[in-house]
C-alpha cells in the first residue's frame, strides 16, 4: 500500500506539472457557476480521484477551495490541488497566515457546500461524535452548511458497525452521502467501499445546491440492507376518549426515528409508521402518520410483506369507545368512568401472518423485572428478538437521548452498555443484517 501511494503521488503530481490534468478547453455548461465549493480531501489512495473532481468542478464555473489532512499528502501534493483550483491549499489549523488573512470559521462558512472526498472511516468516525484536532475536522464543526460525504474505504471497514453508526449519526444531523460502490479496491478486494465516481459527486453536488438531494440520500446508497424492506413504527398512539381528549403515554419517538435513519443509511428501502411525535422525518424514509393503534394496525397490514419488521412504537394496549361530543364537567356529577376495550396486537399479528417478515423485533418497556418480562414477551408474541429496555423515571428512556438496551432472543440476552439511541439504532440494523446474511447463507 505504501508503494502504491507514492507511486500515485508521483505520477499525479509530474502530470499536474506538465498540464496534463489542467482545465479542459471544451464547453462545459456552467451548472456551478458563482457557486464555491469547500472541499476536504481525506488521507486515502481515492484521494487522486479529488483531482478529477476539481477538475469538473471547474469545469462548471465553480471555485474550489482545498482541505488537506496530514494523511493526504501521502497520496498526491499540494501542489496538484494549487494547480487545479488557482487557490491556495489548506492543512494548517495554527497557520498564522491564514488566521490573519480568513479565519477557519469563515472558511468553513464562506463556501456553498462542503464536501469531503474521499471520506474515510477516521474522518466519518471523528465527524460523527464533534472531535476537532486538525483543521479539516474543525471546519466541518464550524460550518453551518451543508455537508456531502464521499466515503471511501475498505468494504470491511464500511460494513463495521462503528462505521454504520457513525454514519447514521451525520445523516441524523442532516449530512448527504453519494456512495460507496461496489467495485474493486486498491487492497485487492471487491464489494461497497468505493468512492463514487467524479462525475457522480458532482451531479449529487448539483443536486444538493439545488435542494434536490432526495435521489442521492442514503435510501439510495448500497449497504448491509441494500434490497431488503424494512417496516419500523415508532412513537406513541393517541386513543380518543372525545373529540378534544386522549389517552397517551411518554413514548418521543426517539428510539424509533433513529431505528428507521440508521436502516435507511444501511441502504434499505424503508417505511416507517410513525404515531404522533414533534421529530422531523428521517431523511429517505417512506413515512406514514397515525393516531391510533387501530390506524397503526391497518397501516402495518398496508405495507407488508418486509424483510424486517421492528416494534418500536408504544402502542397503548386499551382504548375507549369515544364519546362523539365533548365531555362536560358539570357542577355536582360524579366524574365520567370508562370501559376500556383492548386493542388490536400489531406485534403478535405480524409474527403470526402468513407474509411473516424474516425477522420481527419487537421492544418491551418496563419498569421492573426487565428481562424477565421480555422473555416472556418473546414467547407470548412469537417474535425473533426484543429489546427490552427500563423506562422507569429514574432510567430516564422516555423522552430522553440515550438508552441501555437488551438484546433478548431465544439464545439468551446481550446487554449492551448505555448509549445515544442513534448508537443503539446503527448497532440494532447491524446485527440484523448480520442475522439475515447467515440466516440466508445455510439455506
Amino acid at each position: 500500500m505504501a508503494a502504491l501511494a507514492l507511486r500515485t503521488k508521483s505520477v499525479f503530481s509530474a502530470r499536474i506539472e506538465q498540464g496534463a490534468l489542467g482545465l479542459s478547453s471544451q464547453n462545459t455548461e456552467q451548472s456551478l457557476d458563482g457557486k464555491s465549493i469547500l472541499l476536504i480531501v481525506g488521507g486515502g489512495i481515492a484521494a487522486y480521484k479529488s483531482l478529477d473532481l476539481v477538475r469538473r468542478l471547474r469545469e462548471r464555473g465553480a471555485r474550489v477551495r482545498v482541505v488537506m489532512t496530514a494523511a493526504t499528502k501521502e497520496f498526491v501534493t499540494p501542489l496538484a490541488f494549487t494547480s487545479l483550483t488557482s487557490e491556495k491549499v489548506h492543512d494548517d489549523l495554527f497557520s498564522a497566515t491564514d488566521e490573519q488573512e480568513m479565519g477557519h470559521i469563515q472558511l468553513s462558512r464562506a463556501a456553498d457546500l462542503v464536501v469531503v472526498a474521499p471520506a474515510t472511516a477516521h474522518l466519518l468516525s471523528r465527524a460523527a461524535h464533534g472531535l476537532c484536532d486538525d483543521l479539516a475536522t474543525t471546519l466541518l464543526l464550524a460550518t453551518d452548511k451543508r455537508v456531502l460525504f464521499a466515503p471511501a474505504m475498505n468494504l470491511r471497514m464500511w460494513l463495521a458497525p462503528a462505521t454504520q453508526r457513525n454514519v447514521a449519526i451525520l445523516k441524523q444531523d442532516g449530512a448527504l452521502f453519494v456512495g460507496p460502490e461496489d467495485g474493486a479496491m486498491a487492497c485487492g478486494e471487491y464489494g461497497p467501499g468505493r468512492m463514487s465516481e467524479p462525475l457522480d459527486i458532482v451531479g449529487a453536488i448539483e443536486d444538493a445546491l439545488k435542494g434536490e438531494t432526495r435521489l442521492r440520500l442514503p435510501g439510495a446508497a448500497k449497504g448491509p440492507l441494500s434490497g431488503r424492506h424494512v417496516v419500523v413504527t415508532s412513537g406513541p398512539t393517541h386513543e380518543a376518549i372525545d373529540p378534544v381528549r386522549y389517552i397517551a403515554n411518554r413514548s418521543s419517538g426517539k428510539q424509533g426515528h433513529a431505528i428507521a435513519a440508521a436502516a435507511v443509511a444501511a441502504g434499505a428501502r424503508v417505511t416507517l409508521i410513525s404515531g404522533p411525535v414533534t421529530l422531523p422525518d428521517p431523511a429517505g424514509c417512506d413515512v406514514v402518520r397515525v393516531e391510533s393503534a387501530r390506524d397503526m394496525f391497518a397501516a402495518v397490514a398496508r405495507v407488508l410483506p418486509a424483510d424486517i419488521f421492528i416494534g418500536a412504537a408504544a402502542v397503548a394496549d386499551w382504548r375507549v369507545e369515544a364519546a362523539a361530543d365533548k365531555i362536560k364537567k358539570r357542577q355536582g356529577a360524579a366524574a365520567p368512568t370508562f370501559s376500556l376495550v383492548e386493542n388490536p396486537d400489531i406485534l403478535a399479528t405480524v409474527s403470526r401472518a402468513s407474509n411473516r417478515p424474516r425477522l420481527v423485533v419487537g421492544f418491551a418497556a418496563e419498569t421492573r423485572d426487565v428481562i424477565a418480562h421480555a422473555k416472556e414477551k418473546l414467547l407470548r408474541k412469537d417474535c425473533d428478538l426484543i429489546i427490552a429496555n427500563d423506562v422507569s423515571e429514574a432510567a430516564g428512556v422516555f423522552g430522553g437521548d440515550a438508552n441501555e438496551a437488551h438484546l433478548v432472543s431465544r439464545s439468551g440476552v446481550e446487554s449492551w452498555p448505555r448509549m445515544s439511541k442513534e448508537a443503539v439504532a446503527a448497532q440494532l440494523i447491524a446485527r440484523l443484517a448480520d442475522i439475515l446474511d447467515r440466516s440466508e447463507a445455510a439455506e
